[in-house]
């Protein structure tokens, strides 16, 4: 048990943002799936539109923190490459 009253309340904030973190980190490695998987099957439109939709994902997670800037600019460029492989291919 905390010894401080803000200790004890830091601890209650911790626990919230971690269960929130946990379940946003989740959601993001899941659009991120549907993006690849979409574009392993051929199809250029579902792929292209799982692209626009992990984008966002990838650049709200990185606005609030959850991950670094770089990191989803790097996933969004790998991504990006894969689905504009598929689309020329196509």
């Amino acid at each position: 048990m905390p010894a401080r009253k803000t200790a004890a309340k830091s601890l209650r904030q911790n626990a919230k943002r971690r269960e929130r973190n946990r379940a946003v980190r989740s959601d993001l490695r899941t659009q991120v799936k549907k993006c690849v998987k979409a574009t392993e099957a051929g199809n250029a439109d579902a792929a292209r539109e799982e692209l626009r939709l992990t984008i966002k994902a990838l650049d709200k997670s990185a606005a609030s923190g959850l991950i670094k800037k770089n990191t989803a600019a790097r996933r969004k460029s790998r991504l990006t490459k894969k689905v504009n492989k598929l689309a020329g291919a196509g």
